[in-house]
C-alpha cells in the first residue's frame, strides 16, 4: 500500500484532476527535470504531444493552459488562483511561454499536437514533451500519463515510482491492498479502519502533522464553498451553465430562519441548519464546490476534481446534522474530521491498488463512485460504525453506481458532473445509513465490488470514458 491520505487528498486548480492537475505536474516535473540537468540554456524550441481523453476534451478541462503554467514551473499544490489569471493572460498577450521560468520560447496552446485518436499502451490519458536545441537534436523528452487523482507516472517507470513512493513511505506496520486485508488488521488488533489508516501515516508523520495536515485540507474545502457562494452569473466555457449555490445559499438561510431576516454576510457555516432541511444544506455544499472547481477554482482532490464535492458535503453532514454534533467542542468536531478522512482514504486505497479512480479508464463510476463510496465509509466510521459496518457501507454506495458513465458535455466538468456530485453526496449518507442499521454482514464484499467496476470499465466503450464520442456529450447540442 504506496498511497497514503494526502495522496488522495491533494490542493489543486479545476476543473479536472487527471485533465488539469496531472498534466500540470508532469510538466512542472519536465521542466524542473530540464532546469536541474544544466541543459536550459540549450533549448530553442518546445513540443508537446496529447494523446486520448487528454486530447479529446483537453480543451474544455483546462489541459492547455495547465500545461503551460506547468512548463513554467508552477505546481498545481502551490499555485493561486490569481497567479494562474495573471500568467495566462500574459502568455495569451505576449504567444511567449517562460520555461522553466528561464527561457522565453514563443508557444502557445494552439502549437500543442492533439492526437485523439490515439491511445498510447499505459493508458489513455498520454502526453510528449519534447525540447530540441538550435539544430533540431533532442535536449530532453518525455512521456508521462495522468492517471487520475492528479497522480502522473513516466512511461517506463511505473515499478519505479511505485517503488520510490514506497521507500518515501517507510515500511507499514499494516499494510493492505484488499478490503479483506484491512478487516483482518482490524480483527487482530481491535483498531477501527481509521485507526490502521492512522498506524500507517505514522511510519512518514508525526500524529501532529498529520492531524494539522488533514484539518488544513478540510479548512481548503471550506474556503472553496466560500469563495464559490461570492460568485455569480455563469460559469465558463460557453454552455452558460448558471450558478447556483449562491441563491441556493440565501434561500436556505431564510427557509432555516422560518422566514426571519437574516444576517445577508453570514457566513455559509454559521448556521442555523433546521435538520428538516439537511439534504438542501448537502446539495449546496456539493453544488458549491463543483461550481468552483468549474471555473478552474481552488479546491482539493477527494479523489478526484470532478467528484471533489462528496466528500466535503458528506463531512458537513456529519459535522452538522449526525447525532451528538450540535452539543460537540470544537475538539470533539476536529475529530470527526480527521477521522472521516482518514476512513475515507483507507477505502480510497482500495480503489487505488485494485482498479482506478480516473474517468478516462473507468468511466464515471471511477471518480464520483469511488467517492461516494469513501465518504459513505467515512460517515459510517465517525457515527460509531464497526469495522465491518464500515466496509459494508462503502460497498453499498459504490454497488449502486456500477457502470457509471463519463460523457460531459463541451468536455466541460459542468454537465452532468455538477449535479452528479449532490446526487452522490446522498446516496453516500444513504449507505451509511443502511450498514449502521444492520450488524455488518452482508452477501456482496466491498472487494467483490471493487473488482467489478474494474472490470465493467474494461469492458464499457472508449465512447463513454471522457471522450466525449458518446452520451450527453454528443446528445445535448452546445448554445
Amino acid at each position: 500500500m504506496a498511497v497514503g491520505v494526502f495522496d488522495l487528498f491533494s490542493i489543486g486548480i479545476g476543473p479536472s484532476s487527471s485533465h488539469t492537475v496531472g498534466p500540470m505536474r508532469a510538466a512542472a516535473v519536465f521542466a524542473e527535470e530540464i532546469k536541474v540537468s544544466g541543459k536550459l540554456a540549450e533549448v530553442a524550441s518546445l513540443r508537446v504531444d496529447l494523446y486520448g481523453s487528454l486530447a479529446a476534451t483537453g480543451h474544455g478541462h483546462g489541459t492547455m493552459t495547465a500545461i503551460l503554467l506547468g512548463l513554467e514551473g508552477f505546481h498545481p499544490e502551490l499555485i493561486l488562483p490569481a497567479e494562474v489569471e495573471e500568467r495566462l493572460a500574459s502568455i495569451a498577450e505576449t504567444g511567449v511561454v517562460n520555461l522553466a521560468g528561464g527561457v522565453a520560447l514563443p508557444y502557445g496552446v494552439g502549437d500543442m499536437v492533439l492526437r485523439p485518436l490515439t491511445v498510447l499502451p499505459r493508458h489513455t490519458n498520454g502526453m510528449t514533451f519534447t525540447v530540441t536545441d538550435d539544430a533540431g537534436s533532442v535536449v530532453h523528452a518525455a512521456t508521462f500519463f495522468s492517471v487520475g487523482g492528479g497522480f502522473i507516472v513516466r512511461e517506463g517507470e511505473e515499478d519505479a515510482a511505485r517503488q520510490e513512493l514506497e521507500a518515501s513511505k517507510g515500511e507499514l506496520p499494516l499494510p493492505f491492498r484488499t478490503a479483506a486485508e484491512l478487516l483482518e488488521h482490524c480483527a487482530v488488533t481491535g483498531l477501527g479502519i481509521a485507526d490502521v489508516m492512522l498506524v500507517n501515516e505514522k511510519a512518514s508523520r508525526t500524529v501532529e502533522e498529520i492531524r494539522s495536515g488533514l484539518l488544513h485540507i478540510w479548512s481548503v474545502m471550506e474556503a472553496c464553498v466560500a469563495a464559490s457562494l461570492k460568485r455569480d452569473g455563469v460559469l465558463p466555457g460557453g454552455l452558460k451553465v448558471r450558478r447556483r449555490a449562491p441563491d441556493w445559499f440565501e434561500r436556505l438561510k431564510k427557509e432555516c430562519a422560518d422566514g426571519q431576516d437574516t444576517d445577508a454576510d453570514a457566513a455559509w457555516d454559521a448556521g442555523p441548519f433546521d435538520p428538516r432541511y439537511w439534504q438542501e444544506w448537502v446539495n449546496l455544499v456539493a453544488l458549491a464546490v463543483n461550481e468552483e472547481n468549474a471555473s478552474g477554482g481552488r479546491v482539493v482532490t477527494a479523489p478526484t476534481n470532478g467528484a471533489a464535492g462528496i466528500i466535503p458535503a458528506v463531512l458537513f453532514y456529519a459535522l452538522h446534522f449526525a447525532p451528538g454534533m450540535d452539543t460537540a467542542t470544537q475538539e470533539d468536531r476536529d475529530g470527526v474530521v480527521v477521522r472521516f478522512l482518514l476512513a475515507a482514504a483507507a477505502v480510497g486505497v482500495l480503489y487505488k491498488e485494485q482498479a482506478s479512480i480516473s474517468g478516462a479508464e473507468v468511466g464515471c463510476q471511477g471518480e464520483v463512485g469511488s467517492a461516494s463510496s469513501m465518504a459513505a465509509a467515512g460517515l459510517a466510521e465517525v457515527m460509531g460504525g464497526s469495522p465491518a459496518q464500515v466496509e459494508n457501507a462503502a460497498e453499498i454506495a459504490m454497488e449502486h453506481n456500477l457502470g457509471l458513465t463519463c460523457d460531459p458535455i463541451g468536455g466541460l466538468v459542468q454537465v452532468p458532473c455538477i449535479e452528479r456530485n449532490a446526487i452522490a453526496a446522498a446516496k453516500a449518507i444513504n449507505a451509511a445509513k443502511m450498514a449502521l442499521w444492520g450488524d455488518g454482514t452482508h452477501r456482496v464484499s466491498l472487494d467483490e465490488v471493487i473488482i467489478t467496476m474494474r472490470e465493467t470499465g474494461k469492458d464499457m466503450s472508449h465512447k463513454y470514458k471522457e471522450t466525449a464520442m458518446g452520451g450527453l456529450a454528443v446528445n445535448v447540442v452546445e448554445c
